[in-house]
């Protein structure tokens, strides 16, 4: 049985600060300058990527400081609900390159009925933690969860579209001798669940052996015994193999029902392959304050170059 105060949520003993951080941030410029180096075009985006990935966890902290210590099971249930509808937010709109009609609903439903209640079953019986909302041990273990079963989604989703777009011929051809949509879609939505549970497959099978998985390090550097917590590591990777299953089911289902509708058609109308509204409002927002501002400079260019045109002209005549 694990002790509730698992110690992957123990302190480090290190006392770590901002300067250890700014000197963790070298190997970032050690990668900016290679990026620099050989013209990839990436180091802006490291160091912006860099910068956010500081602001977002220390903020994230500053939060979870404080529902640790109100050990309130709403605010944990609220924070819970926040994680999935942030990690709804990044794969609808960041992750995928063709979406269906009404999908963000889709993958929070998704994510809600596979994150929820394996964390809560996991949590409570998995890792005998009671209650099973206790903070320090529930939340990390949703956010978790969520992050892992994003690529499930994701890869299983971006099947399922691209065969509906690219090979939809071969799935006309079924419906047309009369096959139903379940039967025509059949053989593609096994094989995206099939990708979709090849990275957790992957993930166990190289664990331990080849690699030490970052959740077992940091319960060792937090104090855990080494066998406390390759069994937390355990738990916690089975875990996450049935979330991303389940999540991947839900999500694989619901594309091909509102794609293929239920007069048996493809209906590509429904899958929209441009950028989300969301970069797309970005980049007219963006676009339209560079021209105005590009604009105003032209004008205030112009003013000035008709005030020096003039007093030259003031002055010849004066001469």
């Amino acid at each position: 049985m694990l002790d509730g105060n698992v110690g992957m949520f123990q302190e480090v003993e290190a006392n770590l600060t901002w300067v250890n951080v700014g000197i963790a941030l070298t190997f970032i410029l050690f990668d900016v300058g290679v990026s620099t180096v050989f013209r990839l075009g990436v180091g802006s985006s490291l160091m912006i990527a860099a910068l956010r990935c500081m602001g977002q966890l220390a903020v994230v902290a500053t939060l979870l400081q404080k529902v640790f210590e109100s050990k309130n099971p709403w605010v944990v249930a609220l924070i819970a609900c926040v994680l999935n509808f942030l990690g709804t937010f990044e794969t609808v709109v960041n992750k995928s390159q063709r979406r269906f009609q009404h999908m963000f609903p889709a993958v929070l439903v998704a994510l809600l009925g596979s994150t929820i209640p394996v964390s809560i079953i996991g949590t409570r019986f998995a890792m005998s933690v009671e209650p099973f909302w206790t903070p320090i041990q529930y939340i990390p273990i949703v956010g978790m969860l969520c992050g892992a079963t994003i690529s499930s989604i994701v890869v299983s989703v971006s099947y399922v579209l691209k065969e509906l777009t690219e090979n939809r011929d071969k799935v006309e051809v079924y419906l047309a001798f009369g096959a139903t949509r379940t039967e025509a879609c059949r053989p593609i939505v096994i094989e995206a669940l099939r990708l979709a549970l090849t990275p957790p497959i992957n993930n166990m099978s190289v664990l331990g052996i080849i690699a030490i998985p970052g959740m077992m390090t940091g319960a060792i550097l937090g104090g855990s015994s080494v066998q406390q917590a390759a069994r937390l590591q355990m738990i916690i990777m089975f875990m996450i193999s049935a979330s991303s299953v389940l999540a991947s089911i839900l999500t694989t289902f619901a594309a091909v029902s509102v794609v293929v509708d239920k007069q048996h058609r493809i209906r590509s109308d429904r899958i929209d392959s441009r950028p989300h509204v969301v970069w797309r409002f970005r980049e007219w927002g963006v676009g339209t304050l560079f021209g105005k501002f590009k604009k105003l400079i032209g004008f205030a260019k112009e003013k000035v170059k008709c005030e020096n045109g003039g007093t030259g002209e003031r002055q010849r005549l004066l001469g």
